[in-house]
């Protein structure tokens, strides 16, 4: 708890950052590439309350973020809401279904939960495939607003919104860690069998960590139909986002809320410069060499690696 200011006054300064960036920043390009790499700091923090701190591997992130964004589809389908009522309902219909999946998955332990995790992201494809109000396998095309509400240009304001997420998502994460729910999380990571003999309700603490990860990813792909302009279920649930919610954490640190934010800002960065100067095809590629040089060379990740190398080990 001793350390609460510095982190806080270092959101603030993110948020301060993200604020005057619009008006200094004149190159777009930027905004689009920080607007996915904000996206996945969202996202391997969300993986991490479930995967990292609880131990439970989570092969459905795809699934998570594809329903906030077909949440948003179907609203502007409907009635056209502003920007927070599509993200509150994604997060709230994602968090409901890693709620419901949680309730039914949870039981399961190591690779056969994975697996579940992975069947989920299939069915909810399947099931977005066949709904024509969303635009089916077909797709749907979704107008961006001409004006942006704040800014000059409407990627201006979506880049906004995504930091705006990725600051509530790593504050989320870190008020976790110090909590009690985030040892009752850490306990039922090391030893399961003995945290539930030792009192924690480990089911409670799994669906707590479940709906809470469901919902922050819900909440990324909120915005995403009115940064692509055009979804469709291979998109929307591309493999990439189940890999790099995974690989992110890993690279960085899963022991600690600081891991996913150095991670996804490190891969994220550098596949958006691969993107430009190479090609978007060798992003999975990049992903997987990376991650396996960490698994072997620094199996705690670059946290985990600099708390060894300066004398602290990270945290189990």
């Amino acid at each position: 708890m001793r350390h609460t200011g510095f982190w806080l006054g270092v959101l603030a300064v993110a948020a301060l950052l993200g604020v005057v960036a619009p008006y200094t920043i004149a190159n777009e390009y930027y905004f689009f590439a920080g607007y996915v790499v904000l996206q996945f700091v969202v996202l391997a923090t969300a993986w991490n309350i479930l995967g990292g701190y609880t131990g439970y591997v989570n092969f459905g992130s795809a699934a998570f973020f594809a329903v906030g964004a077909y949440s948003t589809v179907a609203l502007i389908n409907a009635f056209d809401p502003p920007m927070i009522v599509l993200i509150l309902a994604g997060a709230l219909a994602s968090g409901l279904i890693g709620l419901a999946t949680g309730y039914l998955t949870l039981r399961l332990r190591g690779v056969y939960f994975a697996i579940a995790t992975l069947a989920l992201a299939i069915v909810l494809e399947t099931v977005i495939a066949n709904w024509d109000y969303v635009g089916g396998a077909g797709g749907a095309f979704v107008l961006r607003p001409k004006e942006s509400p704040v800014f000059d240009k409407y990627i201006q304001y979506l880049f906004v919104v995504m930091l705006g997420l990725a600051i509530v998502a790593v504050a989320i994460a870190r008020t976790i860690e110090v909590s009690r729910l985030g040892r009752g999380l850490a306990a039922i990571r090391d030893d399961e069998e003995a945290a539930a003999g030792a009192g924690v309700p480990t089911l409670r603490l799994k669906l707590l960590a479940t709906t809470i990860s469901g919902a922050l990813m819900g909440a990324a792909g909120a915005p995403y139909p009115y940064y692509v302009t055009y979804v469709d279920p291979a998109s929307a649930f591309n493999l990439s986002y189940a890999v790099n919610a995974v690989a992110m954490p890993m690279i960085g640190g899963t022991f600690t809320w600081l891991g996913p934010v150095v991670g996804a800002l490190l891969l994220g960065t550098l596949q958006q410069v691969a993107t430009v100067t190479i090609s978007s095809e060798l992003n999975l590629l990049m992903v997987g060499l990376v991650l396996v040089a960490f698994v072997i060379l620094a199996p705690d990740g670059i946290v985990g690696l600099f708390r060894k190398l300066f004398g602290r080990a990270p945290r189990r």
